[in-house]
């Protein structure tokens, strides 16, 4: 049997962390809970789960994410956010392929809860992650916050069985308040790589983004909840690019 490590980046995640930790009990062989200086009880709760708990500066999402592999004790990793969890269906895969390690890597579906409610549409499933890999054969990349495991060319792929259950937002508030929060970070990501923030980029993006996730993905089958979601999403994309339009003018 192939023994993982997984591996969890904290901050001030005493809401969701016992839940992502009981949900691997049985698959982890180590558990290391990286955390940015927590000031909650998630020391408390990862110590409950007799998680390696450490603490490290955080400089990024993908540099966080990358040194927390280093701390993994097995080359094997499942790679999880605090806010998730995995069901048991994909508990199961993750068991099989334990048993007969078959691939570099291992992707598997996201379902994602909003204010309490699955939310099945306007591109929000099955949001497909690539979480459980040979360490040694990739790293994280992208573009901050919005991180994505990369392997190297060649690499083998295969898809598990069940989902990822990820918490992101309890409340509207919550949900805008993040929104702000990585729009800011994205928009000096771009800013950084010479990308630019057109008019027509302002203005017609976010009514693209809405039509596009509300209508065509169809969010308005998962009712208010969906409208909300793909409003939000729309309103995400203005504040992207009106950042970066603000940042343009301010360097001049």
């Amino acid at each position: 049997m192939t023994p993982i490590s997984a591996v969890i980046i904290t901050f001030n995640e005493e809401k969701n962390l016992e839940r992502c930790l009981q949900s691997i009990q049985s698959v982890a062989d180590d558990v290391v809970v990286v955390d940015s200086f927590s000031t909650d009880r998630t020391k408390e709760i990862a110590i409950k789960y007799n998680a390696r708990f450490i603490q490290h500066v955080f400089e990024g999402h993908i540099e966080q994410k990358n040194w927390a592999i280093t701390q993994a004790k097995f080359p094997h990793v499942l790679s999880l956010d605090a806010d998730e969890a995995i069901d048991e269906t994909l508990k199961q895969s993750i068991l099989e392929a334990k048993e007969d390690w078959g691939a570099d890597g291992y992707s598997m579906n996201r379902l994602n809860y909003w204010c309490g409610q699955s939310i099945r549409h306007g591109g929000w499933y099955p949001d497909r992650k690539f979480r459980l890999w040979d360490s040694r054969k990739g790293s994280w990349g992208g573009i901050n916050p919005h991180d994505e495991y990369k392997v190297q060319a060649g690499c083998s792929e295969k898809h598990l069985k069940g989902d990822i259950l990820h918490f992101s937002y309890y409340t509207i508030n919550q949900h805008l308040k993040q929104v702000n929060y990585f729009t800011d970070i994205l928009a000096q990501q771009y800013f950084e790589k010479g990308r630019k923030a057109s008019w027509f980029k302002i203005l017609i993006n976010p009514l693209i983004k809405f039509i596009g996730s509300y209508f065509f993905q169809k969010g308005f089958l998962d009712g208010f909840a969906g409208f909300a979601v793909c409003m939000i999403s729309a309103h995400a994309t203005f504040l992207k690019y009106a950042k970066l339009r603000m940042l343009q003018k301010q360097s001049k």
